[in-house]
């Protein structure tokens, strides 16, 4: 098996994109990277510091530059942060480095999954489901103007979602 192109999975926060990216990865005999955890081990910090330091700019400025990084990379599953696709410039990264897949879920299955993950900035507010909603409104129309793929994760294990991105793959001459 060879993957011809990267593979960039984009998403809300929660919508599965590091568990799936790494059993992807792994199916694929690709390596596997997240944005966030490159953010974090470059700068030593966790990305709330960042957050606490530098606002959601400064955190998206070293996003951008992670991002475009690693798409100079061969043979790669990237998992992006959720708001990767805010910036013009990395939606362009995207679409010209990579097969991009689009991992969706409701609201409520988001928030399932993040409502207690203290490590998301973004949802330490009074009313997280309200937040979810809102950045999913926001976010939804880029993530699918860069999508090369749409996938609902929600009520299937990480196992169906793999094989239902590796035969579209094969389908679209992405892994031979």
């Amino acid at each position: 098996m060879r993957l011809k192109h990267n593979i960039f999975l984009v998403g809300t926060m929660g919508a599965g994109k590091s568990s799936v990216g790494r059993r992807l990865a792994k199916a694929l005999r690709a390596r596997f990277m997240d944005t966030d955890h490159v953010i974090e081990e470059t700068t030593g910090v966790r990305i709330p510091v960042i957050f606490e330091h530098e606002g959601e700019e400064g955190f998206r400025r070293r996003e951008s530059r992670v991002l475009r990084e690693l798409a100079l990379e061969k043979n790669l599953v990237l998992a992006t942060g959720g708001g990767a696709v805010l910036k013009k410039e990395n939606r362009k990264v995207l679409r010209r480095s990579g097969f991009v897949i689009y991992l969706c879920a409701t609201p409520e299955h988001l928030y399932e999954r993040t409502k207690h993950d203290t490590n998301r900035p973004l949802l330490q507010t009074e009313d997280p489901m309200q937040t979810i909603k809102d950045l999913m409104n926001k976010r939804d129309p880029l993530y699918r103007d860069v999508a090369d793929m749409v996938l609902e994760t929600q009520d299937k294990p990480i196992f169906t979602v793999v094989k239902e991105i590796e035969k579209k793959l094969y389908e679209k001459g992405i892994i031979e």
